[in-house]
């Protein structure tokens, strides 16, 4: 059986707006319930432990999508949820694969966060895919290669582009822009129209540009541990 490990952010406060955030439902559910029905046993922790701050933003109406209204009726998941084991006592062995949902939240921990940054380099440099979607790729912020250089450099990468960030108004809260840190980092970053589903694979790195591209990362992760 192969084991995939979600990593969630533990951040829930959005800048100082006095308004939280978390992570976006739809990016956890919709690879979480598409890898297990493939038989990926799937193991989720988080840099504090517990449960994981969801952002009420996902829960509204609008955001709904199949695998949300599955998960808001799944007490089973959501008690699994609750449970995240801390951060710091999972490493790379024992699973396949490493991925991280989106929502603000990863912006201001998982993107600094060192036991995130050395697991995300443990999972590369032992050849296992590191998959993020959405705003998840601020996780490539300061992961480097085994040369010093930034992991994305030179690859191809996608993540929220500044344009659906501009749409959300919330540009000038975020510590910063994940499609400017990408290019930053060398990245070959590119991206569809805003909210279009669309992800990118470079070898073992696979992201996704937004919320509806989940399902899209997943499938790509999917193939890569068969």
């Amino acid at each position: 059986m192969k084991k995939v490990l979600f990593v969630l952010t533990s951040h829930e406060d959005l800048g100082d707006t006095g308004h939280k955030t978390g992570f976006w439902i739809e990016e956890f559910a919709a690879p979480y319930y598409l890898l297990k029905e493939k038989g990926v046993e799937i193991t989720i922790a988080s840099p504090k432990g517990g449960q994981p701050p969801i952002d009420p933003k996902s829960n509204e109406p609008d955001f709904q999508t199949p695998a949300t209204v599955r998960f808001n009726d799944d007490k089973e998941t959501q008690e699994i949820l609750s449970k995240t084991l801390k951060l710091e006592t999972v490493n790379q062995e024992g699973f396949d694969a490493v991925f991280f949902p989106g929502g603000h939240g990863p912006l201001w921990d998982l993107a600094e966060d060192k036991n995130s940054i050395a697991l995300i380099e443990s999972f590369y440099n032992h050849n296992k895919p590191v998959a993020s979607v959405c705003h998840a790729p601020a996780i490539f912020k300061h992961t480097k290669n085994t040369k010093g250089k930034p992991l994305v450099s030179g690859k191809k990468v996608t993540g929220f582009t500044n344009g659906e960030e501009e749409a959300v108004q919330l540009t000038a809260i975020v510590p910063f822009l994940v499609e400017d840190m990408l290019k930053k980092n060398g990245g070959i970053y590119s991206k569809k129209a805003d909210w279009s589903p669309y992800a990118v694979q470079d070898g073992l790195l696979i992201t996704g540009q937004n919320p509806a591209s989940s399902e899209l990362v997943a499938s790509l992760l999917l193939e890569e541990i068969r």
